[in-house]
This record gives C-alpha cells, sequence and structure tokens, in this order.
C-alpha cells in the first residue's frame, strides 16, 4: 500500500478506536492530524506513534462547534497542504435509562457529536478534498453495530448511528462526481475502555445480564487501514467487523 504523502485525519483520536487507528495509519506512512477535546489524550497517542514515518499533528477540536472544525481543517490545509483520508470516530453515548426519563440535555448532547460532528468534519473534508490537486479523497465514517440493532435504553445513540449510515450513503452519492469515497465501518465489541462495563456484564434484550464477548482492537486498526488504502475507483460502503460470539446476529 504506497502512502508516500498521504494525510490523514482522525477524530477522537485520543483514545480507544481513535488511537489504534491513528497508530495504524502512522506506521503505514500516513502523517495523521490528531483531533479530540483532551489534549493531554491527544498528546499520549502522539508519544505512542513510531519514529521516523508520519507526522502526528495534534488539534484540539470540539467537532460540535463549526468554527472550530473550520479551524481544524484549516490547520490541515495549512500544514499539509491536503487530506486523504478522514476517519469520523468520535461519538458519545447517554446514560441507559428510558427513553422517557431521558432529559433534552442528554439528547442533544449525543445527537452534537454522533451526528452535527460527522456531518460538520466530512463537510469540510469535502471542501478540501474537492479542491486539492490531485482531487478527490475518502471518508469513513464509525458506524457501530447500533447502526442495525438497538441495545436496550440507547435511543440516541441508536437513532443517531442509524442517521450515519444514511449520511454515508448521501456521501457516496454526492462525493461521486468529485472523486470522494465514502465507506461505514460497524464495530461491534472491541477492547477500549468504553467496553470495559461488558466484562461485568451489560443488559440484554430478555432483560438478563450477561457478560459479552470483545475483540482485540488492532483488529478495528487493520479494517480501517485496510479501508484506507484502496485506491479511489474502489470503496468498501459497509464493513462489520465483531468479536465473532457477542449478541449481534439473533439478537433480541
Amino acid at each position: 500500500m504506497a502512502t508516500d504523502g498521504k494525510v490523514a485525519l482522525v477524530t477522537g483520536a485520543g483514545s480507544g478506536i481513535g488511537r489504534a487507528v491513528s497508530l495504524a495509519l502512522q506506521s503505514a506512512g500516513y502523517s495523521v492530524a490528531l483531533a479530540g477535546r483532551r489534549v493531554a489524550q491527544l498528546e499520549r497517542t502522539a508519544q505512542s506513534a513510531q519514529p521516523s514515518v508520519g507526522k502526528m499533528l495534534v488539534i484540539p477540536t470540539d467537532v460540535t462547534d463549526p468554527n472550530a472544525v473550520r479551524a481544524l481543517f484549516a490547520r490541515i490545509r495549512d500544514v499539509f497542504g491536503r487530506l486523504d483520508v478522514l476517519f469520523n470516530n468520535a461519538g458519545c453515548g447517554a446514560p441507559a435509562v428510558p427513553m422517557e426519563d431521558l432529559s433534552y440535555e442528554q439528547w442533544s448532547r449525543v445527537v452534537a457529536v454522533n451526528l452535527t460532528g460527522t456531518f460538520l468534519c466530512a463537510q469540510e473534508a469535502i471542501r478540501l478534498m474537492k479542491a486539492q490537486n490531485p482531487r478527490g479523497g475518502r471518508i469513513i465514517n464509525n458506524g457501530s453495530i447500533s447502526a442495525h440493532v438497538p441495545r436496550p435504553n440507547s435511543a440516541p445513540y441508536t437513532a443517531t448511528k442509524h442517521a450515519i449510515t444514511g449520511l454515508t450513503r448521501c456521501i457516496s452519492l454526492d462525493g461521486r462526481k468529485y472523486d470522494i469515497a465514502c465507506g461505514q465501518i460497524d464495530i461491534g465489541n472491541a477492547v477500549t475502555e468504553m467496553t470495559e462495563r461488558m466484562t461485568a456484564g451489560v443488559p440484554q434484550a430478555n432483560g438478563s445480564k450477561m457478560v459479552e464477548p470483545r475483540m482485540d482492537v488492532r483488529h478495528v486498526a487493520d479494517a480501517v487501514l485496510y479501508m484506507a488504502g484502496l485506491p479511489l475507483e474502489a470503496n468498501v460502503q459497509f464493513m462489520t467487523v465483531m468479536a465473532t460470539t457477542m449478541p449481534f446476529i439473533g439478537r433480541g
């Protein structure tokens, strides 16, 4: 996979999947812009990079803020001159409470990060990718198993992840004429801080609690690296990578 001079942006790069994907891209030769709210965590990702491979650039960003997102892409353009891959990974959830007990603020926060943040970053990526030379690039959206089926008491997260699927399709269609490809990776139970609770058991559709299997996060990073490395004439539209025996097929 030739990555000479290629540039990637990963949002939510300070931990978990974002950190693993950032390091995989950098080790493959990409220069990687690391975006997220927690500067110290972004710096930890950058410090974990392999020396003398791709460059790491920390850019603190709140993806829910249009001005911050515009500044993020302006910095990438100023430093690197282009963007080849955007991994839209930043996301959050809400407390697992019944839908009727969810506050407006809790709902709005998840929509702002998971959906609006993904839209704002994709919008700026399209603007940059269609204007650069060579033209084009690739946008990879982090969906979720929840883009297909919900967990109990997960309305905000599930609704936004279903929406990401629609957004992915729209970007794929509207980006064609600019040589912009867009795909989505739906991830199930990678070993990260976010899934640590699964080792103690999580609620199931029948009301029980069950310990769920998890998989090494490097498998997710490898999958994103494969998607990113395809020539623009080819695209992984949707990919699901999951712990083989987790409750998904037949869930609920």
